[in-house]
């Protein structure tokens, strides 16, 4: 669904004066060893769109976003800041194709391909870490990147080069035991002679380290000991840099000449010095300045922002140089997040731990800043000029009285952080300034105390819920002379607690009734309300409160170190102030049992026939199919309603745009009867028709030459709506009746006599939400017409190949055996791309069929999500009944799935709940019940994995054991009204 687009108030790309300074138009760089020149590109163009439009498919689409590492690439260059070449790992669909001159970009196919792989190619595939293989090549290429700028890396290294990569299948273990394979382990049992740490071998590699000692002197029998092991690596290669990719020499030597391109939309500029930029800034003061692109792009693409005129700043070396003075730090803006973290550690060592407090926390947060590939091109600057009100480092920076050095032509301003942040995203920087630096001061030696604390829904590559920066000074009798409280998440930009820096200053610190009365300061500072934008307002409060909580305790447990006669030693507490590390991941498998269980061939642990084609990106998906002649690519226009009467479909704006070419909608279907599908009635539209049940649903598709101009065209479609009713929640849907018309009940014994006898009967009600399937393919097809009967070729990245050739004949009326539909593989599934890939794949055929030519679709992330719905939610109420020694006796159990707009499989999923919900207890007497709820306004849900047994058994952790829980079944749910014997069931209920 292509978001709408956002134009300028007024033409920005003209500029207020002639630029003097002269720029060229030529991009150089080296790909894979090669030398490329090219003249006059297209701004708009990513590193990963070029690279998979010559060919180099290995590396993939997942998101879109930066945020699953598919697209990883290495970006070898000269760092300005550290004095050496430095290999990032890059996400190529958020790099934009300008920002690499100068530089060595390395994909998955210049390390190794599958006759003559890379060690870490080989490692990846042998040590059985693909599956779908679709993330690999970016995990692949995060190794590659962390063994070129440390051959021999810690465990903890290893761990987290990875933090930017997701895998949706293989699971991570067999990935980073793979990896650590190349660590220099720190062996708790053995001789630490590994290979990695380049030694002749140990037994801790090997898997056969005795707990008991030291494997020089440990016995090789297992005694009495269990039969497990540690992951036995394959075979190493051992890894030798002197082998790798050499960098260029001839790029040590490039000139970086100031750049300038564009079309009729944008033009982007590239200074090499300062100077240039400001000029820059001075003729055009609304130019966006582009660092790491890391937010620019996702705004281009979820947002449709424009942005005419664009400054790329990544090579200007002023802006990326730091100094270590006696009392301050002074870093340039533009350097990136890792350099900072190097920056932060060699301030801690040179300073000490007192007196860089403000560095430690800094680093602490940079840990869990996005992933490696977005630290590696994020810069400081590009933060806090977005000014999000939950940044991780924006609070340190204002916490700790930084100053903000901003340049213009016309004059030099510094700007304390306390007064930057003006507002939701907007701050005190002047149109026709940068920031050149960033002052951060050093704590004193005793008596400040500083730290950082952040929550998100999960440790690594997330953003955050609430961050603080909490600092406190005080003097020789313990008394708070200065304390600055800055929270993000917590207001529309970075805010510091005021009313209780007012109220603790003065205080004693160690006095409790200080920590009481600054709780209560900050719940007035921060009193937000139900309906505060983000939600989670309790928890947010909570988060605050509990920072402040941690933080007070750790500064007293610091105290009474220091004195252990005082107040401090009391009062701290110290369970509060522990941060929990995770250990480094292990894996173990038992022996003895795998051993019984393989055969000549079945039950080995072989890597899979295709492990080296997808750790060397030849492996091939849907979209890695080169591109046809005269092909055309999809984009789906999509309704923006949850529930509307659709009035009228204007296309003539879309076709007027150049590149688009035709579109279809529910009129191209040879019969109005071809438009509906699914099980089990045939109850769905491929495209809506008078009116929409879910915002996502798909109402036409648009066909350009390109996908960028298909995607365009689809925001120039105007749909105008007439509201309607809609349903969300289950709730809704049971106070409504709004069920399809399944209704399946299994009654054993006599229930309402056995409660009748039973000492104690509990009841509750408990729900499970859904679950994205997000496999990182995401749904995708190609639909290549015949000239002959027909006939088509479908490739589709689908778990369902009989419908989809099915329906593909359906709707272009046509005989089944007309339609040849070939899988090669797929980037997960999970049941996802079971009946959702039909209607994508559906469409895609009937637009092949009416132009004639290929047509090519591969949803955005965003798309997919919104189109293909999730595992169903569920509700379930019950009520047990037990015997004074606690045995089940009688069961009451009615279950609702939530099934969005449509059918699809969701009888199916409730029918699998209801057989499988009293899991493996035997209850003698027992009634249960299952009714979709719908019509909800919510997506269609598909089946999920096993379709229901994980979900079912939920009820034996819950209802068996404790009166507090139950979590249903299954997953689904639907369409219709509710049947008679649920209102009879529901009538009879006390």
């Amino acid at each position: 669904m292509a978001p709408a687009a956002v134009s300028p108030q007024r033409d920005i790309s003209l500029p207020l004066r002639p630029l003097t300074t002269a720029y060229e138009d030529s991009v150089s760089f080296f790909l894979n060893g090669t030398k490329v020149v090219l003249d006059e590109i297209d701004p708009e163009i990513t590193l990963l769109e070029y690279l998979r439009g010559i060919g180099l498919t290995g590396t993939k689409l997942g998101c879109g976003e930066g945020g699953c590492g598919a697209c990883t690439v290495v970006v070898a260059a000269w760092n300005p800041t550290t004095k050496q070449v430095y290999h990032a790992s890059v996400n190529a669909c958020l790099a934009p194709l300008a920002s690499v001159d100068g530089k060595h970009v390395v994909t998955i196919e210049g390390i190794g391909n599958s006759k003559k792989p890379h060690v870490a190619q080989q490692q990846i595939a042998q040590g059985n870490g693909s599956q779908c293989g679709f993330c690999t090549p970016g995990i692949a290429m995060s190794l590659y990147a962390l063994l070129r700028n440390n051959s021999a890396p810690s465990e903890h290294d290893v761990e987290e080069a990875f933090d930017g990569n997701l895998c949706r299948c293989t699971g991570y273990r067999p990935i980073l035991d793979a990896a650590q394979a190349f660590s220099v382990k720190k062996a708790t049992n053995g001789c630490g002679n590994s290979t990695a740490a380049g030694g002749s071998g140990c037994c801790m590699e090997n898997g056969d380290a005795s707990p008991r000692g030291c494997c020089k002197s440990a016995s090789k029998s297992n005694g009495d000991q269990p039969p497990f092991k540690t992951f036995t690596r394959p075979e190493l290669v051992k890894y030798d840099p002197e082998t790798e990719l050499i960098f260029p020499p001839a790029l040590k030597k490039h000139p970086f000449k100031p750049l300038s391109f564009g079309n009729k939309r944008k033009r982007w500029y590239r200074p090499v010095t300062l100077d240039q930029l400001l000029e820059l800034k001075s003729v055009f003061p609304d130019a966006k300045i582009i660092g790491g692109s890391t937010e620019t792009q996702i705004e281009i693409k979820f947002k449709a922002q424009q942005y005419p005129v664009s400054v790329y700043v990544g090579d200007i070396p002023e802006l990326r140089q730091y100094s270590l003075k006696d009392d301050h730090v002074e870093v340039g803006g533009n350097v990136t997040l890792t350099d900072l973290e190097a920056i932060c550690k060699e301030a801690i060592s040179r300073y000490g731990g007192a007196r860089s407090q403000v560095f430690a926390a800094m680093y602490k947060q940079l840990k869990y800043f996005a992933g490696r590939q977005i630290r590696n091109v994020g810069t400081p600057a590009g933060n806090l000029v977005t000014a999000s009100p939950i940044s991780d480092l924006n609070p340190i920076f204002v916490a700790s009285d930084s100053v903000l050095l901003a340049k213009s032509q016309a004059k030099e301003t510094e700007i304390s952080m306390s007064t930057f942040f003006r507002g939701y995203r907007r701050t005190a920087l002047e149109a026709d300034a940068v920031i050149a630096s960033i002052r951060i001061p050093l704590t004193q030696e005793t008596g400040e105390y500083f730290r950082s604390y952040k929550q998100a829904k999960r440790k690594d590559d997330d953003i955050a819920i609430v961050t603080a920066a909490l600092r406190v000074k005080l003097d020789g009798d313990g008394v708070v002379e200065k304390c600055n409280f800055v929270f993000g998440g917590m207001a529309a930009f970075t805010l510091a607690a005021k009313t209780t820096s007012e109220f603790m200053t003065g205080k004693k610190f160690a006095e409790l009734e200080t920590l009481e009365g600054s709780m209560n300061a900050l719940e007035e500072d921060f009193n937000l309300p139900f309906g505060v934008p983000g939600g989670m307002a309790s928890y947010r409060k909570s988060l605050a409160l509990g920072f402040f909580y941690r933080f007070y305790h750790d500064v007293m447990t610091e105290l009474s170190g220091q004195a252990a006669d005082s107040a401090a030693a009391d009062h701290a507490d110290k369970d509060a102030v522990e941060e929990l590390e995770r250990d480094i991941s292990t894996g173990t498998v038992d022996v003895d049992a795998a051993a019984a269980y393989q055969q000549e061939i079945v039950g080995k642990a072989n890597p899979h026939l295709a492990a080296l084609k997808q750790t060397t990106g030849e492996a091939q998906y849907t979209d890695d199919i080169p591109p046809l002649a005269n092909e055309l690519h999809g984009c789906l226009v999509l309704s923006t309603k949850a529930h509307a009467r659709i009035l009228s479909v204007d296309f003539s704006a879309a076709l007027e745009i150049p590149g688009v070419v035709d579109y279809v909608d529910r009129h191209d279907m040879p019969r109005p009867e071809m438009n509906r599908w699914g099980a089990p009635y045939f109850e769905e539209v491929f495209l809506a028709e008078d009116e929409v049940l879910t915002c996502g649903q798909p109402i036409a598709m648009i066909l350009a030459k390109t996908a960028l101009q298909a995607a365009e065209g689809a925001r120039a479609v105007k749909v105008e709506y007439e509201d309607l009713p809609a349903i969300f929640t289950m709730e809704e849907a049971i106070e409504k009746e709004s069920f399809y018309k399944f209704f399946k009940e299994i009654k054993k014994g006599d229930p309402e006599a056995a409660f009748a006898k039973c000492d104690h009967v509990f009841s509750g009600v408990a729900r499970m939400g859904g679950q994205e399937h997000f496999y990182l393919e995401t749904q995708t097809a190609l639909v290549v017409p015949k000239p002959e009967d027909g006939e088509m070729d479908i490739y589709c990245s689908t778990q369902n190949t009989n419908e989809t050739q099915v329906y593909a004949a359906r709707v272009c009326d046509v005989q089944v055996n007309k339609v040849l539909v070939k899988v090669k593989r797929l980037g997960g599934g999970f049941g996802g791309k079971e009946s959702r890939s039909v209607q994508l794949s559906s469409i895609v055929a009937l637009a092949a069929n009416k132009t004639r030519r290929p047509v090519r679709c591969m949803l955005t992330r965003e798309e997919d999500m919104v189109t293909s719905g999730q595992r169903h939610p569920f509700l379930g109420r019950w009520k047990v009944g037990v015997n004074a020694d606690g045995k089940m006796q009688a069961l009451d159990l009615d279950i609702f799935n939530n099934g969005g707009w449509s059918w699809d499989l969701s009888a199916a999923v409730c029918e699998r709940s209801l057989t499988h919900c009293d899991n493996c207890y035997r209850v003698p007497n027992s009634t249960s019940a299952v009714a979709c709820a719908a019509q909800t306004q919510c997506p269609t849900r598909p089946s999920a994995a096993s379709a229901g047994p994980r979900a079912c058994s939920s009820p034996r952790r819950t209802w068996p054991r404790s009166p507090t829980a139950w979590a249903c079944p299954s997953r689904s749910c639907a369409r219709s009204t509710c049947t008679s014997p649920w209102k009879r069931r529901t009538s009879t209920r006390p």
